[in-house]
């Protein structure tokens, strides 16, 4: 099954309907759902298309591949290219008489290995502007390597009609991958899994949240038991800093200076970096305040990534631990209590934040479910209080009060 991602899905539904050629340019972290989300809108189009996943290998290797996949897709015998320009001509020309959609998922990889194909492909595109009837998909995982093609000395400056940056889903579409738990549940796994859709599919429905938390991430040998760390390898060179980092945050330091201290970084240039580097791996975010929003003295880090978080916090330190304990045994003395009172209530918060940026007002089912769930952990509340910029379809009450946008401001 396919969930979320809406807005990008009707985006890119639009540019697949439109006249003329026109250029893509999706990017966004690993297992982030890129791949499933093109593949589902090409199940809803008619248009002719190419799909193609590029290879760590030589440009001619990658030229070879896609000149089968041509062949099959067209019924004609395998043709022969020269290069990928060629081969790119020979597609751009052949979308002068029947539309065609052409995703080059992973590009970085066909990048690496093709001189200069960023000008390669500007002069395509230039060419045949005013003649192709042309869909160009350019999909990739290296963030820093795709925002570049929108830089202004890129050649592909300029070019882009369309640049989709796939973020992670917010906790009310990743609750649809288990829809079956109770909705206390739902935040435990959405606490440790977050909203990247691979990990959520991996979620057992016929197993409890221990059960899935053990097999995926805090056993020996679980299927996502590396997973944050080869992440973090394929974009870090310096990953014994970034461990640094993580621990620190990890361990509730949010403040520079703190982390400067805790981490052991070797200095403060080398934070920075390191802190950048990781919010545009969208792994780690920052909280400023809004009229101050450089000064780092006053703003606060801390890890969005919800599996990085929970590795970081249960896994890496004690991983020697966790590679010869039974694994109940040491999700008992390592992580369930903490996992319960303090790690889950502070998930919940960033939960309650998301419904302020989501657009629909606030209904009666969601207040009183909200205040079912706080009631559930044991606070006794007098009065809660909702904030929404969308407003709200229910009425203020002795035990609420309702918040809009607006009067914020008076």
């Amino acid at each position: 099954m396919f969930y979320g991602k809406e807005t990008e899905r009707k985006k890119l539904c639009t540019m697949f309907r439109s006249d003329g050629q026109m250029i893509s340019l999706i990017y966004g972290r690993r297992r982030i759902g890129k791949s499933e989300l093109i593949k589902q809108v090409l199940k809803e189009t008619d248009i002719k298309s190419i799909y193609y996943e590029c290879k760590q290998t030589t440009e001619q290797n990658n030229v070879e591949s896609l000149a089968e996949l041509i062949g099959e897709i067209f019924d004609f015998p395998k043709p022969a290219f020269e290069n990928m320009e060629a081969l790119l001509r020979f597609l751009f020309k052949k979308s002068e008489k029947e539309p065609m959609i052409f995703v080059l998922d992973e590009y970085p990889y066909l990048r690496e290995n093709s001189k200069g194909l960023d000008s390669v492909l500007q002069s395509v595109i230039d060419h045949y502007k005013d003649t192709s009837n042309m869909k160009l998909i350019v999909c990739g995982s290296y963030v820093d390597t795709m925002k570049a093609l929108l830089e202004k000395q890129n050649p592909l400056y300029g070019r882009i009609d369309l640049t989709i940056n796939l973020k992670p889903m917010d906790y009310y579409e990743s609750a649809m991958f288990y829809s079956g738990f109770s909705e206390e549940d739902k935040v435990r796994l959405y606490s440790v899994f977050g909203g990247i859709p691979y990990y959520n599919r991996l979620i057992d429905a016929k197993k409890s949240v221990r059960e899935n938390i053990i097999e995926l991430i805090a056993s020996s040998g679980a299927r996502l038991e590396n997973e944050v760390s080869m992440y973090l390898n394929s974009e870090i060179s310096k990953i014994t800093n970034a461990n640094e980092v993580f621990e620190a945050l990890a361990k509730g330091f949010s403040r520079y200076k703190d982390i400067l201290d805790q981490s052991n970084v070797s200095s403060g240039p080398a934070l920075v970096d390191i802190l950048d580097k990781l919010m545009r791996m969208d792994v780690v975010a920052k909280e400023a305040p809004i009229n101050d929003e450089n000064n780092r003295k006053k703003s606060g880090y801390f890890i969005s990534d919800n599996l990085s978080l929970f590795y970081y916090k249960y896994i890496f330190r004690n991983m020697s631990r966790m590679n010869i304990m039974d694994p109940d045994i040491f999700y008992d003395r390592y992580i369930a209590d903490d996992f319960e009172t303090k790690y889950i209530p502070k998930c919940f918060e960033r939960i309650c934040k998301q419904y302020l940026i989501r657009k629909e007002p606030i209904t009666e089912s969601i207040v009183q479910n909200e205040i079912r769930q706080v009631k559930q952990t044991g606070l006794e509340c007098y009065r809660y209080g909702f904030f929404s910029r969308s407003g709200f379809t229910c009425e203020e009450g002795t035990n609420r009060i309702l918040i809009e946008l607006r009067e914020l401001y008076k």
